[in-house]
Order: C-alpha cells, then structure tokens, then sequence
C-alpha cells in the first residue's frame, strides 16, 4: 500500500479520514495524496474577463492557504504529504485522480446515515464507491486501531464475488487478520435452505481457493435485511472491519443490491471498506 488518497473538506470527519490513513500510512510507509475539490461555478473558470479571474485567483489562494493550513497536523509529522487541489466536485471524478496517482486505497470520511457533513452530503460516500476502480475504506469516528485483527467478509457465494474476495484475503493475509465470511439468509424469495446454502459455499471456495479450508470461518445468519445481518454478526463476534464487495457503476452484486453499501456504511460503527468486483 503505498499510495492512500483521503478527499478533504475541512470538516471533523475528513479529519477522522486523515488521522486514520495517517495510521495506515505509518505501518505500511505509504504516501498520502490529501485531496481537496473546489466548488467554482464553470462560469468563474472559463471566463476571460478580468475581473473574473482575478476573483477565481484569489478564491484558489484562499483554498490553498486553508488546506495548508489544515495538513499542519502533529500526527502527519514523518510522512510523506502530497496536497491536491482540483477545481470540480464530482465525486464520481476521486476514482480518475485516484487513478492518474497510481493509489492503492480511497480513505473517506462519512457523518452516517444523515449523510456527510458539508459539502460531502448526500450519496457522495456512495459515489466514490461505485466509481472506485480501488478499495474504499469508510471511517465515521475516530481509529484507534488500524490493525483490523478480526474483519468479516460479507459474501453471497456468487462467482462473481470470487475476485473481491481474493482481493481481501491478499491484502489482510500479509498482515495475519483473521478473516471471517458472512452470508445472510433471508426470508423472502431468495431463502434457501442449509443444504443449498452449503453447496454454494463448496462451489465458491473450491472455485477461489481450490480448497475447502476457510468453509470453518463461515458465519450463517438468518435476518430480515443484509443490513442488519452483516451488522449484528460483526458486532458479535468483535470485529474491527466489515468488508463488502459492490459491482462499482452497475449496482451491488446479488443481494447486495440498492443501497445495502452505504445502509451498512451509514448504521455501522465500525469502518466499512468495500472492494470492486
């Protein structure tokens, strides 16, 4: 991991994204690429009168000197701090700067299920991730362990989830995390039996992993949304780390479909991190 990008708005929970990928940046000797997206009208950019530009100058100054002054932190003391500064703000774009930069993970900051504060309202959470060629983790409050010991792996045993799987078991597998898989059963048109749940969890593992060893870190839960069950199976067994994988642009894979990402972002207390199938 040695690129971390974190989309600054000056606000608590970007902040809570910074300290955390501060932490993260630390244990692996990463660079972190501070991004700020300035809201300028299209008008003040491309407009050749004078007057105009000096005004689209000045509020860059005000923007530059301001982020300055935000990234002057203790905690980002010995690390490597590339600050960014783009003139839109479209989330959807992070992913393009994320790219052009070669970053290995997208840290973001979210208020919770009333949105992110300020200019990161409404579903921009859910942009960045559905746009997100790259892992995403989600923070709400402040890290005190970036070692995720134990995470779970929200999964529908679908092929199609193979690759995000693999994705996480890679990076969590060279730091001894203890990755458990969850998979939600529910009482509508989609329930299956055990038996049949069983014979996907074979068919997923023996298609990923070639073996069946990791069929013992498989947590059966019965619920009546994703949402809750992937929530309260982490909170039981104490984990510090929800992973989902999410199809990007085209939605959620299978169950997890709608808004499941950002409902599980928004309602958990822990970090959510979601990896692009």
């Amino acid at each position: 991991m040695k690129k971390i990008i974190i989309p600054i708005d000056f606000s608590e929970h970007s902040e809570y994204a910074l300290k955390t990928a501060a932490k993260l940046a630390v244990k692996n000797d990463s660079e972190l690429l501070a991004l700020h997206m300035l809201e300028m009208s299209d008008i003040m950019l491309t407009a050749s009168d004078g007057l105009q530009n000096q005004k689209a100058a000045f509020f860059l100054q005000l923007a530059e000197q301001k982020f300055e002054d935000f990234l002057k932190k203790d905690y980002l003391k010995d690390i490597k701090v590339t600050p960014i500064i783009k003139h839109f703000k479209v989330f959807s774009e992070v992913n393009d700067v994320a790219q052009k930069h070669d970053a290995d993970l997208i840290v973001m900051g979210s208020h919770g299920a009333s949105g992110l504060k300020e200019f990161l309202i409404g579903s921009n959470t859910e942009r960045v991730v559905r746009n997100a060629s790259i892992p995403v983790l989600v923070v709400k409050n402040h890290v005190n362990d970036v070692n995720f010991d134990v995470v779970v792996f929200a999964c529908d045993f679908s092929e199609e989830a193979i690759s995000s799987y693999l994705k996480a078991k890679q990076m969590f597998d060279k730091v001894d995390t203890k990755m458990y898989i969850v998979n939600v059963n529910l009482p509508n048109d989609r329930f299956m039996s055990s038996l049949e749940v069983e014979k996907k969890a074979v068919n997923f593992f023996t298609k990923a992993e070639q073996n069946l060893d990791k069929m013992d870190d498989v947590f059966y839960v019965s619920d009546y949304s994703v949402e809750e069950g992937v929530l309260n199976c982490a909170n039981k067994i104490g984990a510090d780390l929800i992973i989902l994988p999410t199809h990007g642009r085209k939605g959620l894979a299978h169950f997890f479909e709608g808004s499941i990402s950002e409902d599980v972002a928004n309602h958990s207390t822990l970090p959510v991190m979601t990896f692009k199938i």
